[in-house]
């Protein structure tokens, strides 16, 4: 690990103690979590008194079903690969739509003057609304990054002046990377010849659940055998 990530872990911490939830290092790579209600202020602070002047990227991430293994078993089984065959359309689970911390923003900061970076990880309170404040008047290069992370997320950015979807079509419905997306989405669009314009109706594609590859341990195989 390079000591100067250790110093520059050491000297975030000592310049926003209140703010910072919690501190890790990975691939020589510091990463701050943040509350959503503080974020606003330490990307100030960051930028400010830290030197990060540049954002260099801000993407959204859905941690819904996050360490599941689904397609990784420890028995072979007999009837077949069951546990892939469910529908996209329906949750399997409620009470992971509503999970704490299921999105979250994630920025990455450059300092040029200085010649580092840090990630900084803010997780959204409302799983069902998830919103963080906009830090499009910190770094305006954000305006893009809000936008595309609300259109394929549903993450709201309180403050943005022109929040609109900038990869979909406007009359989309729904927000494609979410985790709980059906693959073959809401609705589809054709070119009604009677009205002279594309119009959108529901979608007309099935599910067609293939036969998928699962991993088995070598311990489970030859027990099998």
């Amino acid at each position: 690990m390079k000591q100067s990530v250790l110093d520059l872990q050491t000297q975030l911490q000592q310049l926003f103690p209140e703010w910072i939830s919690s501190v890790s290092i990975q691939f020589d790579e510091l990463t701050l979590e943040v509350e959503a209600g503080v974020a606003h202020d330490l990307m100030l602070g960051l930028k400010n008194q830290a030197g990060f002047d540049q954002l260099i990227d801000l993407c959204g991430v859905d941690y819904l079903s996050y360490g599941q293994a689904n397609w990784e078993t420890t028995a072979v089984t007999q009837t077949g690969f069951s546990r892939g065959v469910f529908d996209f359309e329906e949750p399997e689970d409620d009470t992971d739509q509503n999970m704490l911390r299921r999105f979250a923003v994630v920025y990455h900061l450059l300092s040029v003057a200085h010649n580092r970076r840090v990630r900084v990880k803010v997780y959204a309170d409302d799983a069902s609304a998830p919103t963080v404040d906009s830090v499009m008047d910190v770094w305006h290069c954000a305006d893009w990054f809000e936008r595309e992370a609300f259109d394929l997320y549903g993450i709201v950015f309180a403050g943005h002046p022109d929040l609109r979807r900038i990869l979909t079509d406007y009359g989309f419905v729904g927000h494609p990377l979410r985790k709980d997306f059906p693959l073959t989405g809401h609705v589809e669009m054709r070119y009604d010849p009677e009205k002279a314009r594309v119009v959108y109706q529901p979608v007309t594609i099935e599910n067609r659940i293939n036969v998928p590859r699962v991993i088995r341990h070598e311990t489970a195989q030859k027990q099998s055998g």
